[in-house]
């Protein structure tokens, strides 16, 4: 017995689902914001002579790169309600939208960390030694100089590792935060049309993550790279 697909659940669902993509872009654009800053300081870090700092950057990026993404989701929102309440007290709201924010801002910017890394080891390090000739400290050398080369140079990997954030984010399913996929599957369990509404949302991420790659690879042709 073949399956009777009936698509018109969706129409109905759109408002639902631009509320829970807004919710996606949330946790996106919020981890970005933290990730990519706070990944090129430890990329700083790790390569600076301070042996404390190089170590605490090269223990951060190890750790959070061999922990699943779903475990460390997991452990943030068991983590961050505890702590949130202790500082703050009370009923904290959409803690799990709160718990998805930390997880992601914190995992990402070891990845971040480590495109930052390459991208700073990319410049020549006589840009360095020309800098400190010209007058410059090393941290006025690393923020004039080389960290402008360097993010030239890693900006496609920069907003690839994004598009791979972008998919990521569908893991706030798995503690309750109403983002597009979660909704999607809410509608199509009340409907009782969950297939059909999966398929719909995995177009909808395949359309937004082809869209940005097609988006970078123009990009990359630009650079010349």
């Amino acid at each position: 017995m073949s399956y009777a697909f009936d698509w018109s659940s969706i129409p109905g669902a759109i408002p639902a689902l631009i509320d829970g993509a807004k919710v996606t872009f949330e946790v996106l654009l919020i981890a970005l914001a933290v990730a990519i800053p706070f990944g090129a300081l430890l990329a700083v870090m790790r390569l600076s002579s301070n042996k404390a700092l190089s170590w605490f950057a090269a223990a951060y990026t190890n750790v959070f790169r061999s922990i699943p993404l779903v475990m460390v989701i997991l452990w943030f929102y068991l983590i961050v309600p505890q702590l949130l309440r202790s500082v703050f007290g009370g009923d904290i709201e959409n803690i799990g939208l709160v718990s998805a924010m930390t997880a992601f801002a914190l995992f990402e910017s070891a990845y971040y960390a480590e495109i930052f890394r390459a991208g700073i080891q990319s410049v020549p390090k006589g840009q360095m030694g020309a800098a400190t000739a010209l007058g410059m400290t090393n941290s006025q050398a690393m923020i004039l100089i080389i960290l402008p080369q360097a993010f030239r140079n890693m900006t496609p990997l920069l907003l690839t590792q994004a598009i791979v954030l972008f998919q990521d984010t569908s893991l706030v399913y798995i503690i309750g935060v109403m983002d597009f996929l979660k909704t999607a599957y809410a509608v199509g369990e009340r409907d009782g049309r969950i297939v059909e509404m999966l398929i719909f949302a995995g177009a909808m991420y395949f359309i937004v993550s082809f869209a940005l790659s097609q988006a970078v690879k123009q990009l990359q042709k630009r650079m010349g790279k």
